[in-house]
């Protein structure tokens, strides 16, 4: 297997080495991707109506968000005035707020992700583990709603089909696993899959939360999975299962990397997986949207290097600024505005990145989180940085999730947590000393007008948030939790969270 290893990593040499040379001069790149994505503008509709003619007519192109190009965005169509070529499919995305929405996807933009896959392949095989059974298990998520048939279910969905075909044969994919419609009936039967596969030298998965979901079905049915299984795996396996806390790294002996999120909101999920598999190249995904490829996590680069020859970036400083990549500071926070080949235009995808470092001349970007998540039930106007640095003051060593939501009746704010050392009321009174930092919030304590806040601990919860966002039209896969939810809890999740807490694990 070794040698067919390095047969793709010779095959994708070439996309590689085009890549890094782009590396070498960001603000030549860049200036050649604009002009080939205005070019596309210029020919749709939705260009003519602004009037471009030319890449000097860009500043006349205005900066949008979603809800901005929303009317364009017809699902029922294969052609959009967005952008003169058809529509593959609309992807659903599933981030940690706001309402679904649908990325229109063209050829064009799925060779923008097909482009970036094989320059972060070609990194891992000559910089990364010696892989030697190439046996790798690609997200999937089940398709809950029949009506999204058409959104793509697993990782190499992103891929160009040449590249699928050669892929697939290393693939852990049971038959039909993404057209299950029932959770614990999908559950079960990735389980088997898993366990079956021996020689698994690689997981590619979105949030590390979906992982560890499936690892705690693992452990809590062992003598189900072990009586379906007993002819399928040796006995050392087997028995492997029957320990009350299964070593993974025994199970998965062959495993060598583990590809999620592991910044912003994931950062102390990723740091979870890290804990149960000591020694495993747990390596972040970088910023890898819906709407965009973004960035490439390279071995070689110490760090994440923006997609340069795909997308074309500006970037916009606290001061409403706008920066060209290369123009970019060490240390510095800006905010993302891309410009992509599926038909969006300067838009607004509401990231914040920081540069770390460059690496030959280009800027490395670190991924911060959302830009500007504000809670504020009472004027109180929590942000997502300050409520993270507040619960790192918390000294929360033994949980790996955290996410403080408000619920509206009465206005207050509950911690969900999934361990703990501490009581729910020390850490309680911990969490409201550490928010009163912010004058508005303790404005808001004094005058009544926030009640105290509670903290709920249970191992179930980042299961029933799950669950419940899936509920509500989230792919299982990427769904990613919150440090600072900006809306209040529903009813219906509130319902279920307070039951959790009368029967508190």
């Amino acid at each position: 297997m070794r040698p067919i290893i390095q047969l793709f990593g010779q095959i994708l040499a070439l996309t590689a080495r085009r890549f890094h040379q782009a590396l070498d001069n960001p603000e030549l790149m860049q200036i050649s991707v604009q002009r080939e994505i205005c070019d596309r503008l210029i020919k749709s509709e939705y260009g003519k109506t602004l009037g471009i003619h030319s890449v000097d007519d860009w500043q006349r192109v205005p900066i949008v968000d979603y809800d901005a190009l929303e009317p364009c965005l017809n699902q029922k169509q294969q052609q959009i005035s967005l952008t003169p070529e058809p529509i593959l499919f609309y992807e659903k995305t599933s981030g940690s707020s706001g309402a679904v929405k649908w990325i229109p996807y063209t050829q064009s933009l799925r060779r923008s992700f097909n482009q970036m896959f094989c320059v972060w392949a070609h990194d891992l095989i000559i910089h990364g583990p010696k892989f030697s059974t190439g046996k790798i298990y690609a997200c999937i998520s089940p398709q809950l709603n029949v009506a999204d048939s058409q959104s793509l279910q697993d990782d190499l969905d992103y891929l160009d089909g040449w590249l699928r075909w050669f892929l697939r044969p290393w693939l852990v994919m049971p038959n039909k696993l993404n057209w299950l419609h029932d959770v614990n009936l999908f559950k079960h039967q990735l389980a088997l899959a898993l366990l079956e596969a021996e020689k698994l030298e690689i997981i590619s998965i979105w949030s590390p939360s979906f992982l560890q979901v499936h690892l705690k079905y693992i452990q809590e049915n062992q003598d189900l999975l072990q009586a379906e299984l007993h002819n399928q795996i040796s006995h050392h396996r087997l028995q492997l299962l029957n320990e009350s806390n299964i070593p993974w790294m025994q199970l998965w002996p062959n495993l060598k990397l583990i590809s999620c999120w592991d910044s912003a909101n994931a950062a102390d999920q990723a740091q979870g997986l890290r804990s149960q598999f000591p020694g495993i190249l747990i390596q972040g995904k970088g910023l890898l949207a819906t709407e965009a490829p973004i960035t490439i996590p390279l071995i070689v680069a110490g760090g994440c290097v923006p997609v340069l020859d795909e997308v074309f970036f500006e970037f916009e400083d606290e001061t409403g600024c706008l920066y060209g990549l290369h123009e970019l500071n060490i240390g510095k926070e800006y905010t993302i505005i891309l410009s992509q080949k599926g038909g969006l235009y300067r838009y607004r995808i509401g990231d914040r990145i920081r540069v770390t470092h460059y690496y030959r001349h280009t800027p490395c970007l670190e991924f911060l989180g959302r830009h500007q998540a504000v809670s504020d039930l009472v004027g109180e106007k929590l942000q997502e940085t300050f409520v993270n640095n507040a619960l790192t003051l918390l000294n929360l060593q033994e949980t790996n999730f955290k996410s403080l939501m408000p619920i509206a009746d009465p206005p207050h704010y509950i911690l969900l947590l999934n361990a703990a050392k501490e009581t729910p009321e020390i850490i309680a009174q911990q969490l409201d000393q550490a928010l009163s930092e912010s004058y508005h919030y303790k404005r808001a304590r004094s005058l009544v007008q926030l009640a105290p806040p509670q903290v709920l601990i249970s191992s179930q919860i980042p299961e029933i948030l799950v669950s419940h966002r899936i509920r509500t039209g989230s792919v299982w896969g990427g769904i990613k939790h919150p440090i600072l939810a900006t809306s209040p809890i529903s009813t219906e999740l509130l319902q279920e969270l307070n039951w959790r807490l009368e029967t508190r694990d």
